[in-house]
């Protein structure tokens, strides 16, 4: 994924003389290119994330469309102040990118995982907050926020992840993308989990299930005609992220179904729990710890679905 947002940024720059990259002393060979072409709008802000949000909002002011980048929690928690007061309350259009979000640097331990700072950041008014769950969504999301008139967050992978689009899709904001079509339920992701729920929904069609896989790389604004369309034609509506529970995707769901006057369907959540993971482990152990494999998603669908669970 991140390779992917270095390219583009690099195609996008080449359109738009506003467009300025900032790094919080990370991926320098990774713009090697963009440096190469623009050395003039490439800045290595240092471990210095606090200041490189305030620099970038003041060439927002300027008429820049400034992006920041650097690995996910010290791109947010660092900077939730100056994300607020400098960037959403002035609603400047400054585009944030988190790399390494969710369980992507599990073997370092708990200060780089990344699972609560999009339910943070969506908090904040007018902020606009994307999940892409491949690397053709993250190009499709860049160009989407930098032609976004606010602030955005769009937290990404680190590498390696596998596509589940051949080509860039047609995404505008607030919209969703189906990948594949079914007919008892519908499994809502968000983000890298993609083909972790593609791959739960072959699963179920061997048992007899056919799920429906919608990646919503929007988490906010909500795609609610999406939403309106799942809960009223399944019995099930699954969420899937690489985030908490508490004030992600699934939580942002639950809240809008909350206002929704009848919805015969149950939601059902998967996500990390309200813990800290304190062994460190490769991405894929992090995720069997929080139950987000194929196999797990799978069983708690078909449990869901059984009619002892009505």
């Amino acid at each position: 994924m991140r390779a992917a947002f270095a390219d583009e940024i690099t195609r996008l720059a080449a359109d738009d003389e506003r467009v300025v990259l900032l790094a919080g002393d990370i991926g320098n060979r990774l713009f090697d290119a963009f440096k190469a072409q623009y050395p003039g709008r490439f800045y290595n802000c240092g471990i210095a994330e606090a200041n490189m949000i305030g620099i970038a909002a003041g060439l927002a002011a300027c008429g820049f469309r400034p992006v920041c980048y650097t690995i996910a929690p010290f791109l947010t928690y660092r900077c939730m102040e100056q994300i607020r007061v400098d960037v959403c309350y002035h609603h400047m259009p400054v585009a944030l990118v988190g790399t390494g979000s969710g369980l992507a640097y599990a073997s370092l331990g708990a200060t780089h995982h990344s699972c609560e700072e999009a339910g943070m950041l969506r908090l904040l008014p007018g902020m606009t907050v994307l999940a892409p769950a491949d690397p053709m969504e993250v190009r499709a999301c860049l160009r989407a926020a930098l032609g976004h008139g606010g602030p955005s967050y769009m937290r990404i992978g680190k590498k390696g992840e596998p596509a589940v689009h051949r080509a860039m899709p047609d995404f505008r904001i607030g919209e969703s993308l189906v990948l594949r079509r079914g007919h008892d339920a519908s499994l809502l992701v968000s983000g890298v989990l993609a083909p972790v729920a593609l791959a739960a929904a072959e699963l179920l069609e061997g048992k007899g299930v056919s799920l429906e896989v919608i990646s919503c790389p929007t988490l906010k604004p909500l795609d609610t005609e999406t939403l309106a369309r799942a809960f009223g034609a399944r019995r099930l509506v699954a969420t899937l992220e690489e985030h908490s529970v508490l004030g992600g995707f699934g939580g942002a769901v639950a809240e809008w179904l909350s206002d929704q006057p009848k919805c015969a369907a149950r939601l059902l959540r998967f996500g990390t729990r309200d813990e800290f993971l304190h062994e460190t482990s490769d991405q894929e152990e992090a995720r069997g710890h929080f139950g987000l494999t194929p196999a797990a998603i799978a069983a708690g669908i078909r449990a869901a679905l059984s009619p002892a669970s009505e």
